[in-house]
């Protein structure tokens, strides 16, 4: 919870940084906070974006959303066995704590990233091995030859072996099950800021890491981050208004015009690459939330499609979102090699038609449902699902509303214990073969850990595990389009729409909206 408190955007005396003049604070903002330091423990957005400030992967996505050297400086497929990347590090890398960043940390974290409660490991269901070459250079050999190995890289962070053996972190924090550990509230990374101190959805303090191999490459202006996290949206709009925070994330769009008003001000616009949608559990052969005694109305398609059609996006972007949505008919955002517009096409609103699906399939007199929604993790999130309760309630369906926040609701997706939910999804690879690890899959160990809503078929689960391998790109995008035509046809989720950002901030502040909504601050200039 936000607890008032004088927060200052102090301009200090000139410190001995390469390249910046005048240490400055950055008082950043969003709805909800980090959910572990634990690089490891959690694929999630807002994770992440703290993790990076702390944390590097081996490659990195800049601000434009390309890939650029992080950790390694030089990456490339061998000649000889197109099976293996081999990746050259960058030499005179320290972690914080003054330990040398060597071959062993990358073999130690990747292998890491792998284990069973390591939230990540679907990035990298194609290693066969991990090994270290020499201290600066290490192979990572997949099941086949994997073109696209690299694209899953970019949110893998390094760390540092011996200190996380040493803190008894071997094992990522098993979060979905209410782990805790010292990895998940403590931080050793090489990044460009340093962890100072952390009391979770109250304040994380960071400070700039003296040692920062990136001196005289990025512009290293923030020396200091105040980041703290404002679940109400108002509060979080007057924090900014009033200058107690430099930079709020996920501004309300209903606030835009009044912050874009305010001299001193300013919001900054872009596309995300996320899209937002509901999941069904259709896969349990009788549902425990539901008023159907003995069998699941999901898992008859034309309840699926009835309530897809029910859904009116067009109504949830001008009411709910304030035109700051872009609707779509697949869970899949432009961004993604395998989108066509085809694919993207919203589905007909249709209330009579979907009564008539309705009625077909013997729910005439309709059912009722828990729909488990966050209310602190996408904009205006808890405001979706309302607008979807009413109309699914349209077509005989009640839904009773259950808003939590992210940390609450994530688990009961990992865990299958929802029914009927919201996620929001973001393709960090810009590849369709992410979205269907995850989220399409049969769910198991390895893949499907997201995939919340009991759907398995097995062709699909073939085509998903023969992407890992396919060399030929036409060959492979024959297939994602194959996969994308069987789920859209079995009706697996109800896409909603594609988010856009809206970064608000001081005036003064250079910094360009990053499409995957990760503000590396190292990038940020002050004007």
């Amino acid at each position: 919870m936000f607890k008032p408190s004088i927060l200052t955007t102090a301009i200090c005396l000139a410190v001995s940084i390469s390249g910046v003049a005048q240490a400055q604070t950055l008082n950043w903002a969003r709805a909800g906070d980090s959910l572990t330091l634990d690089p490891h423990a959690q694929n999630e957005g807002p994770t992440h974006t703290l993790a990076h400030q702390i944390y590097e992967p081996l490659l990195h996505r800049d601000m434009a959303g390309q890939i650029t050297p992080a950790l390694a400086t030089s990456w490339a497929a061998l000649a000889n066995n197109p099976n293996v990347w081999r990746f050259k590090l960058r030499q005179n890398v320290q972690f914080h704590g003054g330990e040398d960043f060597t071959a062993d940390d990358v073999v130690y974290s990747l292998n890491r990233a792998q284990m069973d409660t390591a939230d990540v490991k679907g990035l990298l269901t194609s290693i066969q091995e991990v090994r270290k070459v020499d201290d600066h250079t290490v192979d990572i050999e997949t099941k086949g030859a994997n073109p696209l190995l690299i694209n899953n890289l970019t949110n893998l962070f390094i760390m540092d072996s011996g200190w996380t053996q040493a803190n008894g972190a071997d094992k990522p924090q098993d979060f979905a099950n209410g782990e805790t550990s010292f990895a998940a509230s403590n931080a050793n990374g090489t990044g460009a800021y340093t962890l100072v101190s952390r009391k979770p959805d109250e304040k994380t303090v960071l400070k700039l890491n003296p040692n920062y191999w990136g001196k005289g490459q990025f512009p290293l202006e923030v020396t200091e981050i105040v980041y703290t996290p404002i679940q109400s949206a108002a509060t979080r709009v007057a924090a900014l208004l009033s200058g107690e925070v430099d930079f709020v994330q996920d501004a309300p769009v209903q606030d835009l015009t009044r912050i874009a008003g305010q001299d001193g001000l300013k919001v900054v616009t872009a596309a995300q690459n996320r899209v937002i949608f509901f999941g069904m559990e259709q896969g349990k052969a009788d549902l425990e939330t539901d008023s159907v005694s003995g069998k699941n109305p999901f898992s008859d398609k034309r309840v699926r499609e009835a309530m897809n059609i029910a859904i009116n996006r067009d109504a949830i972007k001008k009411v709910v979102m304030r035109d700051q949505s872009s609707p779509t008919g697949v869970i899949m955002p432009p961004f993604v090699n395998g989108w066509t517009e085809a694919l993207d096409e919203v589905p007909a609103y249709d209330v009579d038609q979907a009564k008539a699906l309705m009625a077909s399939a013997g729910y005439g007199d309709g059912f009722s449902i828990t729909l488990n929604c966050p209310n602190d993790r996408y904009i205006n999130d808890e405001a979706i699902c309302q607008a979807a309760v009413g109309m699914l309630g349209r077509i005989g369906i009640k839904v009773n509303l259950d808003a939590k926040p992210k940390a609450q609701h994530f688990p009961l997706i990992q865990n299958r214990t929802t029914e009927f939910y919201m996620l929001g999804w973001g393709v960090p690879t810009f590849d369709s073969a992410y979205i269907f690890s995850y989220l399409l899959h049969t769910s198991g160990d390895k893949r499907g850990t997201w995939n919340g809503t009991g759907y398995s078929n097995t062709d699909v689960d073939s085509m998903i595990t023969s992407l890992d391998s396919e060399v030929d790109l036409a060959q492979r995008n024959a297939t994602i389009a194959k996969i994308w035509d069987q789920v859209q046809a079995d009706v697996v989720y109800l896409p909603i729409h594609n988010q856009v950002l809206n970064w608000t901030m001081k005036d003064n502040i250079d910094f360009a909206v990053q499409p995957e909504d990760q503000p590396h601050f190292k990038y940020l200039s002050f004007k």
